[in-house]
This record gives C-alpha cells, structure tokens and sequence, in this order.
C-alpha cells in the first residue's frame, strides 16, 4: 500500500502493527527533519499516522508545555498526539490547519480518524464485514481490495451535472471519502464506526456591520496572519504565481512578512502559455520584477502534454473535467525542479469573495431593482460579461427548471433508464440557496467547487511531493470574508473590491485593476486537437457502451468530449466496468 504513494512521502517510511491494526506511512518531511519525527509516531500508548500541517503548533505546543507536557521534536506531528491525549476528540477544533489523519487510542480500543474542516487533504476508505482499509489515495486501497465496478450515480453527475464531490462517494462503488469538518471513530471492540461533524460556518453578525475601512483592515489582518502561519517550515518555501489578483495578494504578504534578506529564498512558479490569448506570463514578470522575486515560468508543449496524460490520469485516479489540471500539473512540476518543497497557492479567493461572474445571480437575487440596475451597467468591469450576458447568467442559476433542463440536455443521448438515475438534489439545493449569499457560499465551499478543486490540487503537488498551503481557506479568515458585507465585495464596478483596495501601492495597477480573469486555461486545441482516434477511443469504451443509446460523434462540446475520452483511458487503466443490470 505505501509503494503505490511513494510519491507522497519520498522522504521516509514507517509500518506500525498489533493485533488487527496496521498503520503504514510515507512521510514528506516539513517541519523538524530528524528521524525523531519520523511516522507512525508513537506518545503515551498511542500511535499516529498524519497527513498534513498544524500551522498552529507553536502556540498549541506552549499551551501544552504549561499543561505539564514535554517534548522530544520540533515537529507538528508530536505535538497533534499529544494535544489528542491532553484533549481527546475535541483536539480537532485547537488545529488551525489541513490534515487527515488515524491515532491508535490503545486505552479506549479505538481508532480516532480525522480530516481538516475544508478536506483540503484527502482521507479514502473501504469497509466491510471483514476489514476497515483507508489511504490518502485509492490506488492503496484496490491493493487490498481490487474495486472495479464504478458508482453509476456519480459518474451521471460527472457528465451531466458537473460535480463530482457532493457526496462521499468515489467514482470507485464502494470506496468512499471522510468528508471535511468530521471525523471517524472506529470500535475496536466490536469493529463498528462512526462518523460525526465536528465544525461548521457560523455568520458573525458582528463582522457583517463593520464599515468599509473596519471590514478591510480585519481582512488585512487575517490575511497576514493566515500567510505567516503557512510560511512555517524547516524547508524552501515559494509561492505559485499567475500574475492575477489572488496569487499576487498572497506572493506581496509573503515578501513583507519575510523581509529583504528571507525573501531571496522565497520564490514563485507560474505557467506560461505559447498561444498568447491565455497567456499570463507577462502578468507573472510584472509581478515578480515588481517584488524582487525570483520566477520560475514554464511554457509546456503539446509534446510534454501527450507524454504526460496517461501519467495525470492516473495520478488523479478518478476522472476530471478539463485540460486546466494538466496546467496545474506541468507547475507542481517545476516546483519539484526549483527544490521548492511548500507552495502558497490562491485556491478559495474566488468562493469567498465572489469571483466567479455566475455570483451575480446571487448578487441580484439579494439587491434592489435600483441597486440592480446599477450593477448590470457596470457588469462589464466586474465580471467581463455584458449586460444581457448577466441576465443570462441570472436566469439560469437562479432557476431549478432551467438549470435541471439544461441537465437534461447533457444527457439527451444517456439510455433513459440511466437519464432517470439522475439526482438533481444538490443542484437544487444550490439554485435555492442564491437567494441568501451567505447560505450559497457555505455550499460552495463544502459541498460543490471547492472539494473538487482541493482533490485535483492535492493530487497534482503530491504527485511531485510538494505541499501546497492555502491562505485563502484559513478557517478563521473564511469565516470572516463570509461575514463581510457583501457590498465590499463587489463595489463601484469591481469584483473581489476589498482585496483589490488591500492591494492599492502595493503592486502596479496594472495588476491590481485587471479585469480578465484567465487561470490555469489549457490551450486545448493545440494540445488535443480533434481527431478519428478520440472517437474511437470513446466508442471502444464498455462504460459508454452502457450508458448511452448509440454511438458518440460530433461532439462540439470540448470539456464533453475531454470527459468522455477521460472515462474511456480511466476504464482501461483501472480494469473499470459498469454493471448491466436492470437499473429500472
């Protein structure tokens, strides 16, 4: 099981076995570099296996040390076990930080099992009457029991839906997920669990009635402080750089938080693109001049991208929607090369501060007809959109029926006892909670974009054995930019407003007031131009075979076509079928 994520921790290995419980590790090495902190760990009759980073084990540990407890490490990993032993479960909730991890609690028989409160690190179990088997992966799991039939439902809403991590479901029937903000008891006892939550989004009231410059100087704060936590660590630190407002905010914290002599070591990644109308490259130089940083950029090739998709694939083990993660991939790469072993990334600005221009469904659900009108005739410096584009977007995500239709319409050629299957309930959910902003982002961050954004990150960085550190999604900061007046958020013509003024001298205006929004966008039709070969790729597919009525052709739909393709090598790669029973 270890060899199959070696990748993951290239730095040691560790096994740990009694009786019916066995705990193996691959460790990536962080914080305190010494074999002392090597894993599973062992304190006070219990044993660890941990994924991740406590960014607040300082401030943990000293708590401890005034409880009477000593330590032997420098590291996160001891004083996590014993901040266990000291509080029980309820340690979880002192942690600021991403983390899955098991603890053998040998006085209470049990196996206490957690994941971070966003699930920003991945925690993939298997369990039925004769065994419990979890990983931070699956590939270790199908080592100790070989999944093949995939999950119908999940598949459905990966092609017509467009979400993947609602549930805690797996492509994988049978493999499930531990959801963030809970954990996972097992019972040694009598081998049963349970899974409890143990942290939620509450609205502040307070924050929510701040004034403009109250509100941008609490988000100035939280955000240093968010930054100089994950800027802790024992190895080379760099940051990743798009030249857009979120990864330039957080490469500008990062270079005052570390001063003139610190920073020389703090460099920043980005990925260029050779066909210039997604091209971000010169955004990246301007930035990186701007702050006196060093910057890796890397322009991939239709030829690293063909030598490189089987290998992407794999390494995300259930299918993707696009060609974007191959971008991010092709950058954790270079990250490996720099020697860069932790990397800031932006992932969550957009959720919390309302990037995305689908956000002015919600926006207009909550204003006034004025204050509407008003904002469509700037909707242009906001989101990049025009004023009937804005409608549009109203329309659609503010409407069940249209969006449910449009559903629909995706799986028009799905044989009908399949289109049938579909479970429209979370999308609902989401349509009805534009009505309130708050309840909206609440749902993105835990249920519809973020989880499947954290899982495509995770697995590209870990593939090179890189940890990437997120700001944005600070606890502690995402709850109080959900709180913000939403006004501040966007304001006289412009998204993500209370970022940009924090941004004000800081960085050219260039940067500060741009308006297009690119990120990781791959250029598809150079790397993966349509061809016979994809089609017939498609069309050999058992999966597909299955689930639609007749033959794929003509699709001019890319991300549908990329979809389709994906399951086709995803099947083949993991032996994958679907079974042909009657599903009526």
């Amino acid at each position: 099981m270890t060899d199959k994520m070696s990748h993951r921790g290239p730095d040691a290995e560790g096994f740990f076995v009694k009786d019916n419980v066995g705990f193996g590790h691959r460790r990536l090495s962080i914080l305190d570099l010494s074999d002392a902190s090597n894993q599973p760990f062992h304190y006070r009759n219990k044993v660890l296996t941990f994924n991740g980073a406590i960014y607040n084990y300082i401030e943990i540990k000293f708590e401890l040390e005034n409880a009477g407890y000593q330590f032997t490490t420098t590291s996160d990993t001891e004083v996590l076990l014993a901040a266990y032993d000291y509080w029980g479960e309820k340690c979880v909730e002192k942690f600021n930080g991403m983390w899955a991890f098991a603890i053998h609690d040998e006085i209470k028989n049990c196996i206490f099992c957690s994941r971070d409160r966003f699930g920003i690190k991945p925690f993939y179990y298997y369990s039925d009457a004769t065994k419990f088997v979890f990983a931070s992966e699956i590939k270790p799991i199908l080592e100790i029991e070989k999944v093949t039939e995939l999950n119908v439902q999940v598949i459905l809403q990966f092609i017509t839906v467009n979400l993947t991590e609602q549930t805690d479901e797996t492509f994988f029937d049978g493999i499930k997920k531990l959801l963030g903000s809970h954990n996972l008891i097992y019972d040694l006892s009598n081998n049963t669990f349970k899974i409890v939550r143990y942290y939620d989004i509450e609205f502040n009231a307070v924050i929510s009635k701040l004034n403009f410059e109250e509100s941008s100087a609490l988000f100035q704060k939280e955000m240093e402080r968010s930054v100089e936590l994950r800027l802790r660590s024992d190895v080379k630190n760099g940051s990743a750089l798009s030249g857009g407002l979120d990864s330039s905010y957080i490469a500008t914290l990062a270079s005052e938080i570390l001063g003139e002599e610190e920073k020389s070591k703090f460099e920043v990644i980005s990925v260029g693109s050779k066909n210039k109308n997604n091209d971000e490259s010169y955004y990246c130089k301007l930035v990186s001049s701007h702050l006196d940083l060093t910057n890796h950029i890397i322009y991939p090739t239709t030829e690293e991208f063909e030598n490189n998709i089987l290998k992407v694939i794999i390494s995300q083990e259930e299918p993707f929607g696009g060609l974007s993660i191959y971008m991010q991939n092709f950058l954790m790469s270079e990250t490996k090369k720099t020697g860069v072993k932790v990397l800031l990334d932006g992932q969550g600005a957009d959720e919390i501060l309302l990037g995305y221009s689908r956000y002015t469904a919600a926006y207009l659900r909550n204003h006034s007809l004025f204050k509407n009108i008003k904002f469509l005739s700037k909707i242009k410096s906001h989101y990049g959109i025009s004023f009937v584009e804005g409608l549009l977007t109203y329309l659609y995500f503010s409407v069940f029926l249209v969006r449910k239709l449009r559903i629909k319409f995706r799986g028009r050629i799905l044989k009908p006892k399949y289109r049938k299957l579909i479970d429209f309930s979370l999308m609902k959910k989401l349509t009805n909670s534009y009505s309130k902003i708050f309840k909206m982002q609440k749902l993105e961050v835990f249920s519809a974009q973020i989880p499947e954004l954290l899982r495509f990150e995770d697995k590209n960085a870990m593939a090179y054995g890189i940890e990437t550190r997120l700001p944005f999604l600070d606890y502690k900061f995402v709850e109080t930019c959900l709180s913000i007046n939403n006004n501040f958020k966007i304001k006289e013509g412009w998204s993500k407003f209370i970022l940009r003024k924090n941004m004000v001298g800081k960085l050219p205006d260039e940067i500060t007031w741009r308006k297009r929004k690119i990120g990781f966008e791959a250029p598809t039709d150079e790397w993966w131009p349509i061809s016979e070969k994809i089609y017939e790729k498609i069309n050999d597919s058992k999966i597909i075979q299955e689930l639609f009525s007749k033959k794929i052709s003509n699709i001019k739909n890319r991300e549908m076509q990329w979809k389709l393709y994906n399951i086709a090598i995803w099947e083949e790669i993991f032996e994958m079928k679907i079974s042909k029973t009657d599903t009526n």
